[in-house]
């Protein structure tokens, strides 16, 4: 069955952001590159209705997007350096990291506006939320933590105000923790370093801080299988995906991709991952051993090989998208009323 599923990449160099179409298993077209503001970062964040939000980091402001005219509609303003984002069960709200105001901005998404900014420490990056919504985890780069924002007052009666950092978890002032996502669970967070060459893992009953070594820096985007037994990161330097067991927090296997790996989403209905390879000079220089050309995605097949051991050969394709890639997100236009769906119909004719 034909499907109707669309790629955003956000592309930093370009300021835009490329949209992949997806019809099938292996059937991917870059349809459209839609123009956003001066470097955006941050993988597109959906409401269920097709709004889209990207973060224009040298701009101070955040661009949504239409999932289905594919166009700019409009442009929120929110502190300095807007870097990561995080949306809020119910899609009113929308939780954005201010890397230069060291702040984690609160918008309205019914007003459009930014209510206020909670200082959260020097540089925060990207952020997950728990599927009740009443906790944010921000990674704070530039300090070496990750702060707990309790969401609560938001959640239950809409008061900005309320917002409060409750805890600042440690991980290291030198890792530089840059990404974090939440295990399907809710028991743990996976945090991405870019440089200390482990995975720091919180449990979110206690806050207590695990590492996982992985033996190199560059960690950048963490994802889960579709069975949610395995975490996937990519690690930027030796241009790979490395696969860690939830349970026993072991590292399983790697998985070559192209160059500089950033941004990673999932596929749970046909396994498959897609990376952003971003393709500037990685830390430790080596070359990838997927020689695949600059700025594309490297589209994994999880369900060719096992994620349980290094063997055989992971199915693996490239697609080319913009300049820069730094993230990559994921768009099921099923999900859309039918007049919606059929506009995206007409578009793929084109």
């Amino acid at each position: 069955m034909a499907r109707n599923v669309q790629f955003f990449t956000t592309d930093t160099d370009d300021g835009t952001i490329s949209v992949v179409a997806k019809t099938g298993p292996g059937e991917h077209r870059r349809i459209e590159q839609i123009r956003v503001g001066n470097a955006p970062r941050g993988g597109v964040k959906f409401t269920a209705d097709g709004r889209g939000f990207v973060c224009n980091t040298s701009q101070n402001t955040v661009s949504e997007i239409d999932a289905v005219a594919l166009e700019e509609v409009r442009r929120i303003e929110v502190g300095h350096g807007p870097r990561g984002q995080g949306l809020l069960p119910g899609d009113r709200y929308l939780l954005v990291s201010n890397s230069g105001s060291d702040t984690v901005s609160i918008v309205d998404l019914e007003l459009n506006v930014e209510l206020r900014q909670v200082p959260v420490g020097r540089d925060p990056r990207h952020m997950g939320i728990t599927t009740d919504g009443r906790t944010a985890y921000v990674c704070v780069w530039g300090a070496g933590h990750v702060s707990k924002l309790d969401l609560s007052a938001l959640v239950d009666d809409g008061d900005a105000a309320g917002v409060a950092e409750v805890a600042q978890i440690p991980v290291d002032r030198y890792a530089h923790p840059y990404s974090l996502a939440i295990d399907p669970s809710g028991q743990r967070v996976f945090v991405a370093n870019t440089q200390a060459p482990y995975v720091t893992v919180i449990d979110t009953a206690t806050d207590a801080v695990t590492n996982v070594d992985i033996g190199f820096i560059g960690g950048r985007a963490i994802q889960f299988s579709p069975d949610g037994r395995h975490a996937l990161l990519t690690v930027e330097t030796v241009s790979r995906v490395y696969v860690i067991d939830v349970e026993t927090l072991q590292v399983t296997r790697h998985i070559p991709v192209g160059a500089g790996p950033r941004g990673l989403v999932v596929d749970a209905r046909d396994e498959t991952a897609y990376v952003t390879n971003f393709s500037r000079a990685t830390v430790l220089g080596l070359a990838p051993e997927l020689d695949y050309e600059p700025n594309t995605l490297t589209v994994i097949d999880l369900s060719s090989a096992p994620l349980d051991r290094d063997e055989d050969v992971f199915a693996c394709e490239p697609v080319v998208v913009g300049y820069g890639p730094c993230s990559v997100t994921m768009f099921d236009l099923d999900t859309l009323p039918a007049e919606a769906r059929a506009q995206r119909a007409d578009r793929l004719r084109a």
